[in-house]
């Protein structure tokens, strides 16, 4: 009967996942708010009847978000964000995602040690930790506001890096509670934890390309894609890395390479299951959450103790807006800055690529006036080619810094939409009762977790859309765009119209090597960065869809 009525539940859950998707684009409400907001209502409304609703153990829950929810969804975000953007605001995203998590984590252990008496500042950091990262999960609630691909892309990129500082953090705060913590152990277990998993990552991704280039079978490919990001995370957990960022790493690795080495039919299969999975699993994060606040306040006490938990929350969701906006405001003048160095820049690019293509000598000129003299009888010998593609991509990220510049408006949203969510619900299950924390004082900080998650998607989440009505920040201009999928679409033709027709070829066979010349043309520019990722994503999905109509009608291939 028990296992009846989990499936019934499990059932009900997927339900009202589905209907909080369908519903919420019609009433302009993202579905995470209406599922935490119907999760509170459902716990509350049973509360009086059954008690409080406790699907599983909080420690239970804590290790399923962590190691059963988390990497899947990281790992399908990392393979759908384009490599060029992560690379092209890598400086931006490093800094969000590793020293505003550090900065925001130790003020906020002074804001909950001065609010909350005898908890002291170990675990007031700890529980400054729990809060500071952005979620990824809670940036869809961005894509769906309309904010512009830049924005997006950093928000992204913090949001799928800032894990392992904050949970590296969280470990030394917790044990500093109880000993001595050395900081340069903090920093090498934070080294560890990043290079270890991006070393695992890396393996895994690639590995699991090799796998399957070699199985034709679509749904077996896709069964296997599965898998990927958990042998990614759990050998990293194991030798004490970042699973977390082992199956990011790991997806950006078959995002970059997948395209090139796996067919058409298997990348479409893996892109429609994966956004189904990716929908049942945000929604239940979300679902589950708001379920459990109504139980952990009438564990710990009821109204009263819920009242004081919103507060610290409330105060809580404010200082972080502060701190981010202090990181926020000098990072983008940085930005700036760099963009018109970028701009200077670009007259010395373009001389270097007339001297490559003329056969001259290259100048290398420094911003302070040095030259360095590279040809191929100097002492210096350099690839040609590779030479060109760097000059393009250098010019390609001039273009995009210049063209999508951020100023005020666009930092405000930047910070607006650094919202918490299930990370640091999972996070926050994880912090233990003993001798330096009472069980009252666990619940209470637990609370306040889930407090912040939940107001930050509220506040944040439920007003970023009237927000970017309202300041109007820069949009990506449907004229440019359209115009790049012109240029685009001119070059991948060209590519096809390049391949020569073979002696005895079939026609079919013929067409498909034309398209696999427009999808390398493609691939190549993609990764040179010249173009919007979301315009080369449109044309890659009409040649794919070109050649599984192709290969679909069969007959005879050669």
């Amino acid at each position: 009967m028990q296992v009846e009525t989990g499936l019934a539940l499990a059932a009900a859950a997927m339900l009202v996942v589905a209907g909080a998707a369908a519903v919420g684009p019609r009433l302009r409400i993202p579905a995470p708010l209406i599922l935490v907001v119907l999760g509170v209502g459902v716990s509350a409304a049973l509360l009086p009847f059954v008690g409080p609703v406790e699907l599983l153990p909080q420690e239970v829950q804590a290790e399923l978000l962590l190691a059963g929810i988390l990497p899947p969804l990281l790992y399908a975000a990392s393979d759908s964000l384009p490599a060029a953007d992560l690379r092209r605001e890598f400086g931006t995203v490093s800094v969000l995602s590793v020293l505003l998590v550090v900065a925001s984590a130790l003020l906020l252990g002074l804001v909950f040690a001065w609010l909350i008496p005898g908890l002291g500042y170990g675990w007031g950091v700890a529980l400054g930790a729990v809060i500071s990262p952005t979620d990824a999960v809670a940036t869809s609630i961005v894509k769906q506001a309309g904010a512009s691909h830049r924005i997006t892309a950093i928000l992204e990129g913090e949001s799928l890096l800032n894990d392992a500082s904050a949970l590296v953090i969280l470990r030394a705060a917790m044990a500093s509670a109880g000993a001595a913590v050395s900081v340069w152990g903090v920093v090498g277990q934070f080294a560890w934890a990043v290079v270890g998993a991006v070393v695992i990552g890396l393996v895994v991704g690639r590995a699991s390309l090799w796998l399957r280039r070699r199985v034709t079978d679509p749904t077996v490919s896709t069964v296997l894609s599965f898998t990927v990001p958990f042998v990614a995370s759990v050998p990293a957990e194991v030798l004490n890395a970042s699973g977390l960022v082992a199956a990011v790493a790991a997806g950006l690795v078959v995002g970059r390479r997948g395209p090139r080495v796996l067919p058409p039919q298997v990348r479409r299969n893996d892109e429609n299951n994966w956004s189904s999975v990716s929908l049942v699993l945000e929604g239940a994060i979300f679902l589950l959450m708001g379920l459990q606040i109504a139980a952990i306040v009438s564990r710990a006490g009821g109204a009263r103790f819920g009242l004081l938990a919103l507060g610290l929350a409330a105060v809580a969701v404010v200082a972080a807006l502060l701190i981010r906006a202090a990181f926020v405001a000098p990072l983008l003048g940085l930005l700036s800055l760099n963009a018109r160095r970028g701009s200077q820049a670009r007259q010395r690019v373009q001389e270097m690529q007339r001297q490559l293509e003329a056969g001259e000598p290259v100048i290398l000129r420094s911003p302070r006036g040095r030259e360095k003299r590279i040809d191929r009888q100097g002492r210096r010998r350099f690839d040609q080619q590779g030479l060109r593609r760097r000059l393009t991509q250098v010019l390609a990220d001039i273009d995009y810094l210049t063209s999508s510049r951020l100023g005020a408006k666009e930092g405000t949203v930047i910070v607006w939409a650094g919202m918490r969510g299930a990370v640091t619900v999972a996070a926050a299950q994880t912090i233990e009762a003993g001798e330096t924390l009472p069980e009252q004082q666990r619940n209470l900080l637990v609370l306040v977790a889930f407090g912040v998650a939940a107001l930050s998607l509220l506040l944040q989440g439920g007003t970023l859309a009237a927000l970017l009505r309202v300041l109007r920040p820069a949009e990506d201009d449907p004229a440019a765009l359209e115009q790049e999928r012109q240029q685009v679409l001119r070059l991948v033709q060209d590519a096809a119209e390049a391949v020569p027709e073979a002696p005895g070829e079939s026609r079919k066979q013929h067409v498909l090597q034309r398209l696999e010349a427009s999808r390398g043309a493609l691939l190549d520019a993609r990764d040179l960065g010249v173009y919007d990722a979301a315009v080369l994503g449109h044309v890659l999905a009409t040649i794919d869809s070109g050649q599984i109509t192709l290969e679909m009608q069969g007959g005879p291939v050669g």
